[in-house]
């Protein structure tokens, strides 16, 4: 009998690529994987070798945005369901496994694994806990999971997509400036995203700007007259091949940083400490961590920054950024 297994991540991009070490153990051993992904991650879930399909839902406690509880919101994920005999459910530390847990017994899944700091009663079946002090990694803390449930890893669990299409930006080597991020809290002001540019191109860096198709206007403000603006023009699989041919990303805490790493490119992280640093930067990859890691923000999980002026990023300079890089690539 085949052997389906549904993983479910159903977060933003960069959990998403963080799972793909697990996604691979369970792969390994199924005959076959559904991935279970948000809106936000559908994309990337694409990319992950040993996904054989991949099924969108918006996980009302989960996303940012959340659509309301409604029955037919519901039936929407029971009818894409595969009839899986197993499921294991993938879950930052602040989310909770059990609702849709709930949801997966009902649609007669078997076996489910899960971290569950709660008690999850007749909800789980393998119910792993985790010490949270240690900040493990998020990829070494779905790799755990995937253990438990009886998938252990088969590699070097490093972060790894589908090979992207060839970047056409130009001649490999260049420096890739994203200044987006999905949570305001986690950016550095696009003024010094721009001074970086400046600075990286005096310093005889190609450097190429990129972002969403709704950050055109900060993109092409950061590219001035001294870098190559791509904002709002490459899909996330192209978005990967131009990473794969940079000498560098320079990013905060955001999906990009993670494709980066799925692809073997260094980062200069300008990671504000909103969530720990040990759990979410740049994993498997060279990498220097700017941003005060001890500022007033930590820990808050501020989506909005707390504290006036912004002080655990504002503080970094273009001068420490092209700094980083050189770290990086020299």
């Amino acid at each position: 009998m085949s052997r389906t297994v549904l993983v479910a991540r159903p977060d933003s991009a960069g959990d998403v690529l963080l799972a793909g070490p697990a996604v691979r153990a369970v792969g390994a051993h199924a005959d076959r994987v559904v991935f279970l992904a948000g809106p936000r991650g559908r994309a990337a879930a694409e990319l992950l070798p040993g996904v054989d399909r991949v099924i969108e839902w918006q996980a009302p406690w989960i996303d940012a945005d959340p659509p309301p509880v409604t029955g037919e919101h519901v039936a929407r994920l029971m009818e894409a369901l595969p009839d899986a005999g197993e499921a294991v459910i993938l879950t930052s530390f602040h989310q909770s496994a059990l609702p849709l847990a709930l949801l997966l017994r009902l649609r007669g899944v078997g076996r489910i694994t899960a971290i569950s700091e709660d008690y999850p009663g007749s909800l789980l079946d393998v119910r792993v806990r985790i010490d949270e002090a240690r900040h493990l990694p998020e990829a070494e803390r779905m790799l755990a999971v995937a253990a438990a449930a009886g998938f252990p890893p088969v590699d070097g669990g490093a972060l790894a997509i589908t090979p992207p299409p060839p970047s056409r930006v130009g001649p490999p080597g260049y420096v890739v400036v994203h200044p987006g991020t999905a949570a305001p809290a986690r950016a550095w002001p696009p003024s010094r995203h721009r001074e970086a540019v400046e600075a990286l191109a005096d310093e005889g860096f190609a450097v190429v700007v990129t972002g969403g198709p709704g950050e055109r206007a900060l993109t092409a403000h950061v590219a001035g007259g001294h870098a190559i603006d791509l904002g709002g023009l490459t899909s996330l699989p192209e978005l990967a091949g131009v990473l794969r041919d940079a000498c560098a990303l320079v990013a905060g805490n955001t999906g990009p940083a993670h494709l980066a790493a799925a692809v073997g490119t260094p980062v200069v992280s300008l990671f504000s400490p909103v969530v720990p640093a040990g759990r979410w930067a740049p994993y498997g990859v060279p990498y220097v961590l700017l941003g005060d890691q001890e500022g007033p923000c930590k820990d808050t999980r501020a989506r909005i920054c707390p504290v006036d002026g912004h002080p655990c990023l504002a503080g970094v300079t273009a001068a420490q950024v092209v700094k980083a890089v050189r770290e990086l690539v020299r």
